[in-house]
This record gives C-alpha cells, sequence and structure tokens, in this order.
C-alpha cells in the first residue's frame, strides 16, 4: 500500500500580498495585546483586546472556532507550551507568557507568536525567549539562504546548540507548517536537524516558522481540556512565530511590517517586497 506527500500549496504574487495584507492586521493585533500583558490582567483580556483589532480592521480570526477552539489567541503561561485557552487566569509579576494568533484577509491567512515577560524578567526566562526568538530568525534566514525546508530545522538547531550556558530543548512534537488558503498545511517545518531534506525552497512557498524551546525536558502532555500543551517536568517554555513567503526575488517575512529586515540584514539576509 503507497501513499504519496501531501500536495504543498504554491501561491501566486498576489496571493501572497493577500497573506502580508492579513499579517500587517495580525502584527497590529499582536502589538494590542503584547502592551495589555501586564500585572493583575486575565488572559481573557488578551483576547478581548486581540480580538478588537480584528474586528476593527474587517478580518477574521483562524483561531476562534479551528476544531472548536474558543479563543482568538493561544495563551500560554510558564510551563504551557502552546493552545494554552485564555480565561479567568491572572497574570503575575515574572510570569513568561506566549501569545499566538492569526488572521484571515479575502480567505488567506496568516498566523504569528510572540512571548512576552509580565513585569520582572528573571534572567533565565529572558535568555530562553531571546534564543527561541534569535532562534526564529535564524530559520528564516535559512529560508532565503537554503534549498530544502529541513534547512530551516537545522539552522535552529545548530543556533541554539551553539548558545553558551544551561543548555535549552526544542521541542519534537510541535512543529511549523505551511500555510496559505489554511492556516495549517503542507509541509511541516521542522525545528532541528534530522538526516530529511524537505521539500526543495521554490518561489511561492509560505511557512509559518515556529520555534519552541524550553528550560528542562522536552516531554509534553496535554490536560484535560484537551488543547493546553504542558512540559511534564513543570520547567517553563516560549514560543516565537512568524509567516513568512518566498518569491522570485527573495523573501517577504509576512506578520512584520518590515519585512523582517530590522533582524534579517544582521544576518546577511535583505528582505525583498512581493513584486
Amino acid at each position: 500500500m503507497a501513499f504519496g506527500q501531501p500536495r504543498i500549496e504554491y501561491k501566486t504574487n498576489a496571493q501572497m500580498r493577500t497573506m502580508h495584507e492579513a499579517g500587517l492586521v495580525l502584527s497590529r493585533a499582536l502589538d494590542a495585546a503584547v502592551a495589555a500583558a501586564v500585572p493583575g490582567v486575565t488572559t481573557k483580556h488578551l483576547d478581548d483586546v486581540f480580538a478588537a483589532v480584528l474586528n476593527e480592521a474587517g478580518a477574521k480570526s483562524n483561531f476562534l472556532g479551528y476544531h472548536g477552539f474558543p479563543a482568538t489567541i493561544c495563551t500560554s503561561v510558564n510551563e504551557e507550551v502552546v493552545h494554552g485557552i485564555p480565561g479567568s487566569r491572572v497574570l503575575k509579576d515574572g510570569d513568561i507568557i506566549s501569545i499566538d494568533g492569526g488572521a484571515i484577509v479575502n480567505g488567506w491567512h496568516s498566523d504569528s507568536a510572540r512571548t512576552v515577560i509580565v513585569g520582572t524578567a528573571d534572567p533565565e526566562d529572558q535568555r530562553l525567549s531571546d534564543v527561541t526568538n534569535a532562534a526564529m530568525w535564524r530559520g528564516i534566514a535559512a529560508l532565503a539562504t537554503g534549498k530544502h525546508v529541513g534547512d530551516i530545522g537545522a539552522a535552529i538547531d545548530d543556533y541554539v546548540s551553539s548558545v553558551p550556558g544551561k543548555p535549552l530543548g526544542i521541542l519534537e512534537d510541535y512543529v511549523g507548517h505551511g500555510i496559505g488558503s489554511e492556516m495549517h498545511m503542507a509541509p511541516d517545518v521542522l525545528n532541528y536537524r534530522t538526516s530529511h531534506r524537505g521539500p526543495k525552497i521554490r518561489p511561492g512557498l509560505c511557512l509559518a516558522i515556529e520555534p519552541m524551546l524550553v528550560r528542562g525536558g522536552i516531554d509534553t502532555a496535554v490536560l484535560e481540556d484537551d488543547w493546553t500543551v504542558v512540559t511534564t517536568d513543570g520547567k517553563r517554555s516560549c514560543q516565537w512565530e512568524h509567516s513568512v513567503a518566498v518569491h522570485e526575488k527573495g523573501i517577504w517575512v509576512l506578520s512584520a511590517p518590515d519585512g523582517g529586515a530590522e533582524h534579517l540584514v544582521p544576518l546577511g539576509v535583505t528582505p525583498v517586497p512581493i513584486p
């Protein structure tokens, strides 16, 4: 019995420009949610703030109702890795929270996540967030310089392994993905090095690159809500994510207003607007 690989959707420039419109709305919504993440507020408040920006822009959430998910963002706090459900939890000084959201404009999707340390940052939590963010940007740079999707995970893995200090773990159970007319599409985008090169990088490919790192072991479990993923050892975790497009002249980070230039140019990659 033989099975083929899931077919990858390659976008036109016009479609990718619409995805960039969704990404710009998403960026503004995440800006607002990040600014609202202060001690004393609930995670539900962050969801309300995020949703208000989408509504004002006339965009739709691709999280709300996705397989029954009840909110427009995931709010994953401390040992929660991904898919945390916003609710009555009150943020405290020193919490680390990953805010993951998405937007749809005219049927085309964007997906992005940021990590915030609420109030006073523990130095090791700040290091965790900084390394995860830097690893994401190295994965994005590999999309411009590499030949296969597997080069992204290799770049992330190599960077995390090279950082001095206590080793950080890269989660293997959850990965990045293709994005376009749906939020989750082929191909999978691993955050670690393997012998599998993956599909070739070519114009029209759009990916959500999202490393998830932990301060402890990489084993996870899903809580009884059937959504929230936590580290089994209770150690803290972090997620950063951007959606990125490949076109014939280069790459463009769809969920960053400057296309990622601030972070990519120092890595030797100049993002190019979609023609």
